[in-house]
């Protein structure tokens, strides 16, 4: 094990092959051991809620050794639990992430917020907040009218660059930041009509600062239509985006805004007033 304070090289990468996001830090400041025992916890998901050892040192890119030492530390920890052949995480491991939401303090309101906006549209919404090239929930209220839709929750990752939340949080960073987050950030093709050309995105980008809204039309998977709008603090900076998700295959981009920007609106407006000043 890497002692506290050691310099890193070359980080493990997720299984989704991205490496933790952050400020570049001295070598005296990153903590390796840490680093490399929350890349375990990380590799277990949807698709893989059980692992063997094996699995785990694979999907970490850590050695056999290493993987069952940070396995049985959580194990003895609480996080993790072996029937002698899979791992899993256990419950103890969502006090991680309710620690997050519970240090927001507009977090309930905006669960309250998009739940009634449901309600009152029939279609379902979240709050996401940026997360290096992902939006990630926050709240998230389901209209369980869509099956592509049912496996969205609290905590669910999409790619910034083709969300309208994603788009509304980008378009409210200053232009240097955009910049470097254009840089940076890988941009995948998810159906034939993403964008992914960068300078058609900052294009993009500088229309949603001048609208106040965002649209995407089928870029992340098809069929699937989105309008997303900014939750601002009272100082006026954009801390978060508030959407709503439709699959209506006739609907157009005219249609979505008459029937759904007013409401959105009126929500964000809603969740503002809830934060502190």
């Amino acid at each position: 094990m890497v002692p506290e304070g050691e310099a890193v090289n070359a980080a493990p990468k997720n299984r989704r092959g991205i490496k933790p996001q952050g400020a570049k830090r001295s070598r005296f400041a990153f903590v390796q051991s840490l680093e490399r025992g929350l890349a375990v916890i990380r590799s277990f998901d949807e698709g893989h809620p059980e692992q063997t050892l094996t699995d785990v040192a694979k999907s970490t890119g850590l050695d056999r050794s290493a993987a069952r030492r940070f396995l049985l530390t959580l194990e003895a920890l609480g996080y993790v639990e072996h029937d002698g052949k899979f791992f899993r995480l256990r419950p103890q491991t969502l006090q991680l992430g309710y620690a997050y939401l519970a240090s927001l303090p507009w977090w309930r309101s905006a669960q309250r917020v998009s739940e009634k906006l449901t309600g009152k549209i029939g279609v379902s919404s979240a709050v996401g907040v940026l997360d290096g090239p992902d939006v990630v929930y926050v709240a998230y209220a389901s209209a369980r009218r869509f099956p592509l839709l049912l496996n969205r929750s609290v905590g669910t990752h999409l790619p910034a660059a083709t969300s309208a939340v994603g788009r509304v949080l980008l378009a409210g960073l200053a232009p240097d930041a955009v910049r470097a987050w254009l840089d940076e950030a890988r941009v995948e093709k998810y159906t034939s009509l993403t964008r992914t050309d960068r300078n058609d995105i900052a294009h993009i980008l500088d229309d949603i600062r001048r609208s106040g809204f965002a649209i995407v039309d089928q870029e992340l998977e098809v069929g699937l239509r989105s309008i997303g709008v900014p939750i601002r603090n009272k100082g006026g900076a954009v801390v978060a985006g508030l959407s709503v998700s439709i699959i209506e295959p006739q609907i157009t981009r005219e249609a979505m805004t008459e029937r759904y920007l007013v409401s959105l609106q009126q929500a964000a407006e809603e969740i503002t007033a809830t934060l502190p000043m």
